[in-house]
């Protein structure tokens, strides 16, 4: 791709799992990538930079990474799987941190990089639980509920330069959820539980979320986007 036309797409998180594979999939069609994460990549690419900061502790200003973002994927995210007599005032705060405050955080540090492309697009993550009510997820339903509010909210506040969506999955088979995947019996009980009998992977979200942050998604802003298996919406 030209650099002239070449667009630049920050992923924060993009170490492992779906951050991963999004930074991979943006990097195959021709994109830069700025990539941020608490450990860093070793991958080189002429394209790609990785970045060693925590975004949810600190502000990640990319100001003196790139000129403008024609995109911003956050992908930091929480699996605290616990009965609300469990859960403890740091449990909420810690999920609420990673999955909520560390977007805010991480969009308004870049919203002046955002605002400088012509049309940019920002991606966030939330999950099947908080439109269909699952036991044991209240923290991590509460902290991605906010996520669900904050996009429709500045998706309408950025309009029409700015779009933002959501991607609301269900189980995925990345590390972070490894703890729920780790034999077949547990792994093929997840698939069950869904109507199509499948678990989702990280590519598959990987490539939601890439479209989302590209032109082709261009009439499309506001919207949480359910990656679930069909467990959101279909009884079998």
């Amino acid at each position: 791709m030209p650099e002239s036309t070449q667009r630049t797409i920050a992923v924060i998180g993009d170490s492992r799992g779906v951050g991963a594979a999004i930074r991979s999939q943006l990097l195959l069609d021709g994109h830069r990538v700025i990539g941020v994460s608490r450990t860093g990549v070793s991958e080189v690419h002429s394209s790609y930079q990785s970045l060693i900061f925590d975004a949810v502790a600190h502000p990640c200003d990319l100001s003196n990474f790139a000129e403008r973002l024609d995109g911003l994927v956050y992908c930091p995210g929480t699996i605290r799987l616990k009965p609300l007599k469990g859960l403890k005032r740091e449990h909420f705060q810690e999920d609420f941190e990673v999955n909520a405050w560390g977007a805010v955080q991480s969009i308004q540090a870049n919203l002046g990089l955002l605002q400088k492309a012509e049309k940019s697009s920002i991606v966030l993550f939330s999950t099947v639980a908080v439109q269909t009510g699952m036991p044991y997820h209240s923290s991590v339903a509460m902290a991605k509920g906010a996520i669900e509010g904050l996009t429709k909210s500045l998706a309408a506040e950025f309009a029409p330069n700015i779009r933002v969506n959501a991607i609301a999955p269900s189980m995925t088979a990345t590390s972070l959820a490894e703890p729920f995947l780790s034999s077949d019996v547990k792994a093929n009980a997840a698939a069950e539980r869904h109507p199509l009998k499948i678990i989702g992977s990280a590519s598959g979200v990987g490539s939601l979320a890439c479209w989302l942050v590209s032109e082709e998604a261009a009439f499309v802003s506001g919207q949480i986007y359910g990656m679930d298996g069909g467990i959101g919406s279909l009884r079998t």
